[in-house]
């Protein structure tokens, strides 16, 4: 087996990934959010002072973070006209996703986000930081919130698990979730449904996002993993009421 030292592996930033975390941070939602098609060629990015409100962070962090995007030929300047997306930052980085038509599509949104979100939580808890237990909260507090109000707020649900995804520091993983999030806003009206049918589930889901939390922040990202599992199955099993379709071919 060939000694890869970990220092020759590829990082995001090329050769000069930034180092700081928030720094990172800014960087990789920027990314993804290019990536996942939220800016078009040629099209200006919002201000250092707009990023920075934006991001909860100080103008020369956003200043470093746009500067790393602008060596890798992903975004370009223009004299007093701020910074573009390039042609490079475009070119092959589009996630389109199908849009959800069908209860089917439903199933497979359930599916692909079980294949990636276990796997995303325990990097998350091997790697995340204080902002983003901090990010993670914030999105808790609007879902505990929601469910004394005997209510479900999907975006708050949705900003908790892209939360997560950044919190594992894999803009892979941010971008897709980014892409996927209009299919994702369509599966969590029938699961809000579904909370607020007859059998009300609402303080359990808050109880199962908590528990995910916990073991984020105690660094223990097999029992995150497994919890995220559990979570995103109970969620698909309420929806279908425990009787999934045949996909078979």
């Amino acid at each position: 087996m060939d000694d890869v030292s970990s220092s020759a592996a590829p990082q995001p930033g090329g050769d000069r990934p930034p180092r700081s975390p928030l720094v990172r941070k800014v960087y990789q939602r920027l990314l993804a959010q290019i990536t996942a098609g939220d800016y078009r060629h040629n099209q200006r990015l919002p201000g250092e002072y707009e990023l920075a409100a934006q991001f909860g962070v100080s103008r020369p962090v956003v200043r470093e973070a746009l500067g790393h995007l602008r060596e890798e030929g992903l975004i370009y300047s223009r004299q007093g006209a701020g910074s573009f997306v390039s042609a490079r930052g475009r070119e092959g980085g589009v996630l389109n996703y199908a849009p959800v038509e069908t209860i089917a599509d439903i199933q497979r949104c359930y599916e692909f986000r079980l294949s990636i979100e276990p796997d995303y939580a325990r990097c998350a808890a091997q790697r995340r930081n204080d902002a983003a237990l901090d990010a993670m909260a914030a999105a808790l507090d609007l879902l505990r919130d929601a469910t004394l109000g005997h209510t479900h707020r999907s975006d708050a649900d949705f900003a908790f698990h892209v939360a997560i995804a950044e919190a594992a520091n894999n803009h892979y993983y941010i971008s897709t979730m980014l892409a996927l999030k209009d299919q994702i806003g369509v599966v969590m009206k029938f699961h809000g449904a579904a909370l607020l049918g007859p059998q009300y589930h609402l303080e359990g889901v808050l109880a199962e996002h908590q528990a995910i939390f916990a073991a984020i922040r105690e660094r223990d990202g097999d029992l995150a993993a497994a919890l995220m599992r559990a979570h995103l199955e109970g969620s698909r099993d309420r929806v279908f009421e425990g009787r999934l379709l045949d996909l078979a071919l």
